[in-house]
C-alpha cells in the first residue's frame, strides 16, 4: 500500500471517529460542534443557489479531504522515521492539529461574509479534543495497516 492509500485510509478513520466524538459533544446544551454542519452553513452562506443536497456533499467532502491532508502529513511523518507512530505521540500529533484547526477556523469565521452564529469560543476549544480523537484513531489505522503490511511480507 502506498503513501496516499494509507493516508486516504487514516484520513477516512480519522475523520469518522472525529465526526462521531463532535456529534456527541454536540448533545450538550446550546452547542453545535459538529464540523460538517459548520462547513455546510459556510458553503450554502457563500452560494445559496446550490441545493440542500449540494450543501451537504461539499460539506462533507470538503470535511473528509481536510482529514486526508492532515493523513498525508502523518503518513509522511511515520513513513519517513521523523515520528513514531505511538498512542502518546498520536495525541502529541492531536493537540498541534487541533490548535492549528482552531486558528483556520478562527481565520474561516473570520473573513467569511456571513458566519455561522455559534458559540464560537467554545468551538474554537473543541477543535482541539476532536483533532486528538482524529489523530489517535489515525495512528490506530496505521498501526493496523503496518502490521497488515508486515504479515505480508515473505519470510
Amino acid at each position: 500500500m502506498d503513501k496516499l492509500q494509507k493516508a486516504l485510509v487514516c484520513g477516512v478513520s480519522g475523520t469518522s471517529f472525529m465526526t462521531a466524538s463532535s456529534a456527541l459533544m454536540s448533545l450538550l446544551p446550546n452547542e453545535e460542534f459538529r464540523e460538517t454542519d459548520q462547513l455546510e452553513k459556510l458553503i450554502g452562506r457563500m452560494f445559496p443557489f446550490l441545493s440542500k443536497n449540494a450543501k451537504v456533499i461539499a460539506g462533507w467532502g470538503a470535511h473528509y479531504a481536510v482529514g486526508v491532508i492532515f493523513a498525508l502529513v502523518y503518513v509522511e511523518l511515520w513513513e519517513k522515521k521523523e515520528i513514531e507512530h505511538s498512542i502518546k505521540n498520536g495525541i502529541i500529533l492531536g493537540l498541534l492539529s487541533g490548535i492549528l484547526g482552531l486558528f483556520v477556523w478562527r481565520a474561516t469565521f473570520k473573513n467569511h461574509p456571513l458566519p455561522p452564529n455559534n458559540r464560537k469560543l467554545h468551538f474554537y476549544l473543541q477543535r482541539i479534543p476532536a483533532h486528538v480523537v482524529f489523530s489517535v484513531f489515525a495512528t490506530i489505522t496505521y498501526n493496523i495497516l503496518k502490521q497488515k503490511e508486515l504479515q505480508q511480507q515473505p519470510a
